[in-house]
């Protein structure tokens, strides 16, 4: 799918976000939205697999993968340096999905830009805000929401995704990653999230988090239990990070 040069920039290319602060702080939500803390499975010490397996990595998209500059424009984003070899390179060696708290609508018109078709039909699901559960005054508030991993994995066409689901194979706490720049969405399952810093379109920013998040993914992959791993060893950008090639 050919990408518009409108719609998408480079991001080492001057953005209006370098005067823009950060995103808001959020409201509370509701009490509804309450969530319990991690699952004492993942306090145990961790154990290493033989051989890697294909674990399943859930993308955010704002602040993760991309910044959008201009609410009014949700559609135009500037892209994380390497976020599409990223991209590419999650499809394929992971089962990945794409969860973002954005509406559905500018959920469509980013990933329409990041993925070719063929690309988003090997997601497992692509998901937005109407999957967070929020009441309807939540819905329309800018309040902090929850990326309740439970609730992922116990949509049908999810578990239906895990390559030995007709053996009792399923997605959970042990083979799940969650990619996020706000460490508190992932409150429910704290040993399954990957926090990153917030990408704002800036030319300072480090370029190298994504390839850095790369090698941490393909270390999880030969732990038995990913969120043991977590606990025990977080993910943490190191600031003398190179590509090789790079001086």
């Amino acid at each position: 799918m050919a990408i518009s040069s409108t719609s998408v920039r480079n991001s080492h290319a001057p953005s209006s976000a370098s005067s823009a602060p950060r995103r808001d702080n959020k409201s509370p939500p509701s009490p509804i939205a309450q969530i319990q803390g991690p699952r004492p499975q993942a306090l145990l010490p961790p154990t290493t697999l033989p051989s890697p397996r294909r674990i399943l990595v859930v993308l955010d998209l704002n602040g993760t993968l991309l910044h959008r500059p201009s609410a009014r424009h949700p559609s135009r984003f500037v892209k994380r340096p390497h976020a599409q070899h990223f991209l590419d390179y999650c499809l394929d060696t992971f089962h990945l999905a794409i969860w973002s708290s954005a509406r559905p609508q500018n959920v469509a018109n980013m990933v329409s830009q990041l993925l070719t078709n063929a690309q988003r039909r090997r997601c497992v699901v692509i998901w937005a805000r109407d999957k967070l559960r929020l009441c309807a005054n939540d819905y329309d508030a800018r309040v902090q929401v929850y990326k309740r991993l439970s609730n992922l994995w116990n949509d049908p066409h999810v578990r239906a995704s895990h390559p030995d689901a007709l053996d009792g194979g399923h997605w959970d706490q042990t083979n799940t990653v969650l990619v996020d720049d706000s460490p508190e969405k992932g409150r429910s399952e704290p040993y399954n999230i990957l926090p990153i810093p917030e990408f704002v379109g800036l030319q300072d920013e480090p370029a190298n988090v994504l390839p850095q998040v790369h090698d941490y993914l393909n270390r999880l992959c030969y732990q038995s239990n990913v969120s043991r791993y977590m606990r025990e060893t977080p993910f943490a950008l190191d600031p003398d990070y190179t590509l090789a090639g790079e001086s």
